[in-house]
């Protein structure tokens, strides 16, 4: 009989505040806009450890970054989000459908009223980013972001016209449609 492992998504336990921790101030490790990993200078080539670093990353309420263990802490630099939304699964349909989505260090998350999409409007026109967990982000990758857009629909919300997509019984916008003259 073959073996078949599950995947369970399982939350990143809240970081333990001690006073024994060893703050270590800001240390030369970055996350690039492209999601890869560099200490001093140098990427992680190593996913493994990339993956363990991100379960311990936590973000602070003025923004900042930080590596957090029992015993230390320490800032990073990261140049957008800490990850990237690398791959969309669906189930069901319409106003009964689920998105969830896989990141570059292998979280799953499900987009619902915890997991929001949301859209920043800037001449790049940038795709959606995806809340993943504790104030951490993850944007979609430009395939992804078509993937999605494509199980777009158009929504009627008030007087306004929306496009976006349903997941978890909530409404997504992804922008405003215009009227047509």
């Amino acid at each position: 009989m073959k073996r078949q492992d599950a995947v369970i998504d399982v939350p990143a336990p809240a970081p333990v505040t001690t006073p024994d921790r060893v703050n270590c101030g800001r240390v030369d490790l970055r996350i690039a806009r492209d999601g890869k990993w560099f200490y001093h200078g140098t990427p992680i080539p190593r996913k493994e450890m990339v993956c363990l670093f991100a379960s311990t990353l936590t973000r602070r309420s003025d923004g900042s970054y930080w590596l957090v263990t029992p015993t230390e802490e320490a800032r990073i630099e990261v140049e957008d989000v800490p990850f990237l939304a690398v791959e969309l699964f669906t189930c069901g349909a319409g106003r009964e459908m689920v998105l969830s989505f896989r990141t570059n260090v292998d979280e799953m998350v499900t987009v619902d009223g915890d997991h929001a999409l949301r859209v920043v409007t800037d001449s790049r026109g940038a795709p959606p980013y995806l809340t993943v967990r504790n104030g951490l982000e993850a944007r979609l990758t430009r395939s992804v972001y078509y993937e999605l857009v494509a199980l777009g629909v158009e929504e009627k919300i008030g007087e306004a016209r929306l496009y976006g997509i349903w997941s978890s019984g909530i409404f997504f916008s992804l922008g405003q449609l215009d009227e047509l003259i």
